[in-house]
């Protein structure tokens, strides 16, 4: 299966836990596809983002059981990967809007506040 670099990354995480681990500790959480793997990952970061990659783990949450019958499981949802990625020193991205505001941000808010 040949994937793209549009195909491996699906989009941020957007639990608080994951807009913490941003904020606080300047990983980004990001959810990826089942069949890509931490180089596919690295590869697609760095090209999209233009940022140095330091290290990269990758969970599977699994979906959730759920009792049909009496003896008879299903699995409601489906699973999902995630790739917790660490970037080098002194680089930043932010995607959940943690950061600095734009200037056109500051000069709405001060013609608010006018």
């Amino acid at each position: 299966m040949e994937l793209s670099i549009y195909d491996i990354i699906k989009g941020p995480l957007l639990s608080e836990k994951a807009q913490r681990v941003n904020q606080d500790l300047g990983k980004l959480v990001l959810e990826v596809h089942m069949h890509a793997n931490k180089p596919l990952v690295k590869q697609a970061v760095k090209q999209l983002f233009n940022v140095s990659v330091k290290s990269i783990s990758i969970q599977i949450r699994k979906g959730k059981l759920r009792r049909i019958a009496r003896s008879r499981l299903t699995t409601v949802g489906s699973d999902r990967k995630i790739a917790c990625i660490t970037l080098q020193k002194g680089q930043t991205l932010d995607l959940f809007g943690h950061g600095q505001p734009s200037a056109a941000q500051q000069e709405t808010s001060e013609k608010e506040t006018k």
